[in-house]
């Protein structure tokens, strides 16, 4: 008969680590330096009904990280224009941009998804900007022919 795995859960209140508002992680020497550390973090990112964690295996044990975030767990770090809009997040996940559910909040660009609250960071928003028109106070997403109002929250 197998082991059965063993799993640590540390709280988010115990983690060491943190996400910032622009989707940098940080201890408390600072933030992350380690490409290949940031990446990793972030891929390992997972949600429960406990809230987002980092986890990792090792053998027959399993470690869940919870951990704290300042704004947002999810971030779009890469976006592809096409015919049709994709979006690349930190966790390495693609998806297609709904304008319907696109939102400014604090001079800051969101959009949920599946229950997901998803922040823009500063790249891909610049690279988004091309395809968003300013009339008057409100901001128009442009894809193909058509033209979304961004809703302000």
């Amino acid at each position: 008969m197998a082991d059965q795995p063993h799993e640590i859960v540390i709280s988010k209140e115990d983690a060491v680590f943190w996400l910032d508002e622009n989707g940098r992680w940080h201890n408390v020497d600072g933030p992350f330096k380690h490409k290949k550390i940031i990446d990793y973090f972030h891929a390992s990112i997972h949600k429960d009904e406990n809230g987002y964690y980092l986890s990792q295996k090792h053998n027959n044990l399993r470690e869940k990280v919870y951990f704290r975030y300042a704004d947002a767990a999810l971030f779009v770090f890469e976006v592809n224009i096409q015919k049709d809009i994709e979006l690349i997040l930190n966790t390495g996940q693609k998806i297609k941009l709904d304008p319907l559910c696109l939102y400014i909040s604090n001079d800051c660009l969101y959009m949920h998804c599946g229950g997901e609250r998803i922040k823009f960071d500063e790249r891909s928003l610049m690279k988004l900007s091309r395809n968003i028109d300013e009339e008057g106070d409100q901001y128009i997403l442009r894809m193909g022919s058509k033209r979304y109002p961004i809703r302000k929250v």
